[in-house]
């Protein structure tokens, strides 16, 4: 149902008001393969999960957006020194967005006056601090070793948001900084490891690709645990900017990915006293109880028709996975389900949507 204006409703937010469309209706054993030859776009070089091995970091690698060369062989000797040390692909991502943020993937040396103090190297580690010699940290396979050693050390580094884990070893003057690449750090690894970060997260060894319920490596899950009922943008509804899975009322629905909760609302129809505690209907507007998450990379995720208030409040950062509410048939719906929206670029409106399938199976989540 397409709402082309804005009911009153109550709603607390970081975000603005906008017009809502919802529903009516129901790495094997070996590390190093090929050289990549042909392998020419993302796409192309990350048919798996990882199974495939890492490519390696010579000869042609795939294309990236943004990335030379250079930058791609440094990310894929991160990947290498992870995997050599059992560190799980979600680590993998976690190590290349660092590296983007600290040296966009170059090995960089003593900058003179432009350096932040003693920093060298992908991660600019400090001889000083005691990460090691100026000499080992120009060694990209040294500093990715230090890197993961202490990430290792940080307790439940695998369920934190990625900046707050990178944040967690680097101690930067910018802990926010890390999120931005987590997107481009996961085509990295999709891209050089066949599809690495579509693999379970906490996965050691033989890789394989994550399950229904659990948390791929590039830090995304399915919201509930169901098939989907209706399609995005389907001829029958082309105005249906997500997608509906079809869990059962009392179903849990949980975060998407990692973000903070930026907006809660009932959205309800005033003038007929319609509160979303109780079951809407086909003739019902809105999106009942629904909120939404911003995420890395300024995705946005929306979840619609829960049960009652969700357990979580605007501000608040959840990490993937999270308890949100349960599944419901509040607002614009004939009987409990999930309509769940993806959105880029911060974009909330109907514009910024996109099939959430087709997002989440890159990310290595397949629909139940």
């Amino acid at each position: 149902m397409t709402r082309p204006w804005r009911r009153p409703g109550l709603a607390v937010g970081l975000t603005g008001g906008l017009l809502l469309t919802c529903c009516g209706g129901g790495v094997g054993a070996a590390l190093f393969g090929g050289s990549g030859g042909g392998r020419s776009s993302l796409a192309a070089a990350a048919q798996g999960c990882g199974e495939g091995g890492l490519l390696a970091p010579t000869g042609r690698l795939p294309s990236v957006r943004g990335l030379g060369a250079d930058q791609l062989a440094n990310a894929a000797v991160i990947i290498r020194v992870g995997r050599q040390l059992g560190i799980p692909p979600r680590g993998w991502v976690v190590g290349v967005a660092t590296a983007m943020q600290e040296s966009r993937l170059s090995n960089l040396g003593h900058l003179g006056a432009a350096n932040d103090h003693d920093s060298i190297g992908l991660f600019q580690q400090r001889p000083s601090m005691g990460w090691g010699t100026p000499q080992q940290l120009r060694d990209p396979a040294y500093t990715a070793r230090k890197f993961f050693l202490r990430l290792q050390l940080v307790g439940g580094w695998q369920g934190m948001a990625l900046t707050a884990a990178a944040q967690k070893v680097q101690r930067s003057a910018y802990p926010d900084a890390y999120a931005k690449h987590e997107s481009l750090a996961t085509d990295v690894v999709n891209a050089l490891a066949d599809g690495a970060a579509r693999a379970a997260a906490g996965a050691t060894g033989a890789l394989a690709c994550a399950k229904t319920g659990q948390v791929a490596a590039s830090g995304w899950t399915l919201p509930a645990r169901a098939g989907v009922v209706s399609g995005f943008r389907t001829a029958q509804r082309p105005g249906h900017h997500g997608i509906d899975l079809g869990a059962r009322r009392y179903a849990p629905v949980r975060a998407a990915a990692g973000g903070v909760v930026t907006h809660l609302e009932c959205d309800n129809d005033a003038r007929r006293a319609y509160w979303c505690d109780q079951d809407g209907s086909p003739g019902t507007p809105g999106c009942g109880w629904y909120l939404e998450i911003t995420h890395a990379d300024k995705v946005v995720t929306r979840y619609c028709h829960l049960l009652r208030r969700p357990a979580v409040h605007v501000g608040q950062t959840v990490a993937a996975g999270h308890l949100l509410g349960q599944v419901g048939t509040s607002g614009n719906s004939s009987g409990p389900h999930l309509h769940f929206e993806v959105h880029l670029q911060g974009d909330r409106s109907r514009f910024g949507a996109v099939d959430p399938v087709e997002f989440l199976r890159h990310r290595g989540v397949t629909m139940g």
